[in-house]
């Protein structure tokens, strides 16, 4: 049986740390990403220092979103991110929303949803995480339509930053 290969599709990445200088591990996650087969960096938007979303007694988070081109299947794309969390250090503890060297998210994938007991695109709480939209909307068109939560404009305008500053840009 033979597979056809993917039509080039576009996602939406999410990356983010706190732990073991985050901008240094981000950058290298981002040539790591952009090295899969099967994935083409698009645009990267600029670091984004946030607070933390669970407990408090951690260190600030640096974010940023990527765009790239796929023609890797979601769960492809998800294993490949897993792969290089890994290959960077990542421990995965269980513990939700504590410290972490790697976080790799896949946001969107084209207009795709999916909810499985591995991937649930779009992402979990995408519409009200600033450190999600603020650098989303950096790189992606105003009238992105998030499935079924709306246009990424109207989810920007609704949502407070939260002390998000903008810390570089690449």
């Amino acid at each position: 049986m033979t597979h056809e290969p993917l039509k080039p599709v576009i996602a939406y990445l999410g990356l983010g740390g706190n732990l073991d200088n985050p901008l240094d591990l981000l950058a290298s996650a981002r040539k790591a990403i952009a090295a899969v087969p099967g994935i083409r960096e698009i645009a990267f938007s600029s670091f984004y220092a946030s607070k933390p979303m669970g407990p408090t007694d951690q260190p600030d988070y640096i974010n940023a979103v990527m765009a790239v081109e796929t023609t890797l299947p979601p769960h492809g794309l998800l294993r490949a991110l897993l792969m290089i969390e890994l290959s960077h250090g990542r421990v995965r503890t269980g513990q939700r929303w504590g410290p972490r060297i790697l976080d790799l998210d896949i946001l969107l994938y084209g207009n795709g949803n999916i909810a499985d007991e591995s991937l649930t695109i779009p992402h979990t709480g995408i519409a009200d995480r600033e450190f999600v939209l603020y650098p989303l909307a950096e790189i992606a068109q105003p009238n992105l339509e998030i499935p079924g939560m709306g246009l990424l404009c109207d989810l920007v305008a609704a949502c407070p930053l939260r002390g998000l500053e903008v810390i570089r840009h690449d």
